[in-house]
């Protein structure tokens, strides 16, 4: 029974559904522009119904495509990367590709290699979340035609293809809410920009958000800290020990949550009623926390799912592919941390 399972091919297969070879190959490719429904199905099923498993190898060979997706990210030790990589990977697989995933770790020399390496593998394309410092390569490879998708960061004025998620407006969401509960004095604390747009646009969106408030903005309450483990923390402490302290603090990354709450409780000061916190990124323990978190949640999965079809309909549609910035809107989950409890007691 296996030996006949074996010599099972296209010609078997198209004899048995009386079509030809070509219709055969079409629908196995997944091109069915010139094929009906009814032969569609038809195909499919005795596809199935004799267990036939197309030469993947001699296929990618023959097309010239080997059917994986690099996928290049600056950070995977979030609960937002991990649900990136999670839509990536259920469209790549619902449209027969696999997917390959580097980590560049911020380092711009390290993503350049990876990007090589991946070319080198053969992959048809690298959805990439991309560094400033590599435009000259990216210019080279829109120059190729090679299928390039940025996603979470832009880069401006250059040709690509983008998805990412409107941060300004993310901040926005978020100090309109604080202000909303009567606060004055609404701090942020972010990492350094380093051209890494996401951060750009937090910083912009709360400019905007405080002047169109009426509020000036006063550079002091903007603290821009190292990506390094306790300097959220410190920059919260100093805020918080000032005369003139803020009455809420707005972290503009998932990792500083912790620090901002650690450096309340060494202050002996009370999250939401003595500062209200406003934290990004939801996840699991947001809602855990001793004073459960308001957060601005980001559709990370959809933006992953995103990525990953304007990809493939970049490699289908190579020559004819136009790249457009597709902006995927956050949703503000409001916990206790910003002091609404208070505002309704009151």
């Amino acid at each position: 029974m296996n030996n006949k399972a074996n010599k099972v091919n296209m010609d078997t297969i198209a004899k048995k559904a009386g079509v030809s070879k070509t219709t055969v190959s079409r629908i196995i490719n997944g091109n069915f522009e010139y094929v009906n429904e009814a032969t569609k199905e038809k195909v499919l099923r005795i596809i199935k119904e004799l267990n036939y498993k197309p030469n993947s190898l001699a296929r990618s060979l023959k097309q010239m495509k080997s059917n994986v997706i690099g996928l290049i990210l600056a950070n995977m030790k979030t609960t937002f990367w991990s649900l990136v990589i999670e839509g990536v990977e259920k469209r790549c697989h619902a449209n027969g590709y696999s997917l390959m995933i580097c980590n560049s770790n911020n380092d711009p020399q390290l993503e350049r290699e990876h990007i090589e390496n991946l070319k080198m593998k053969q992959v048809d394309g690298i959805i990439i979340n991309p560094m400033i410092e590599n435009k000259p390569l990216f210019q080279e490879l829109i120059d190729e035609k090679y299928p390039l998708v940025l996603i979470n960061r832009r880069i401006d004025g250059m040709a690509l293809d983008t998805v990412i998620i409107d941060n300004v407006r993310s901040s926005m969401l978020a100090v309109n809410h604080l202000r909303d509960l009567g606060r004055k004095s609404i701090a942020l604390i972010a990492y350094t920009s380093q051209g890494i747009s996401p951060r750009e646009d937090r910083i912009e969106g709360y400019r905007r958000a405080m002047e169109s408030n009426g509020v000036a903005v006063d550079e002091m309450m903007i603290r821009e800290v190292e990506e390094k483990p306790g300097t959220a923390k410190e920059a919260v402490k100093q805020l918080l020990m000032a005369p003139d302290r803020p009455d809420a603090i707005l972290s503009s990354h998932v990792s500083m949550i912790s620090e901002v709450i650690e450096a309340a409780n060494e202050l002996g000061l009370s999250i939401p009623n003595d500062v209200s916190h406003v934290g990004f990124d939801e996840s699991v323990w947001s809602q855990h926390l001793a004073s459960p978190l308001t957060t601005i949640s980001q559709p990370s999965f959809e933006m992953g799912e995103l990525a990953a079809e304007h990809m493939i309909d970049f490699i289908k549609h190579k020559e004819a592919f136009v790249p457009t910035t597709t902006l995927l809107q956050p949703e503000l989950i409001v916990r206790s941390s910003c002091g609404n409890n208070l505002l309704n007691r009151a």
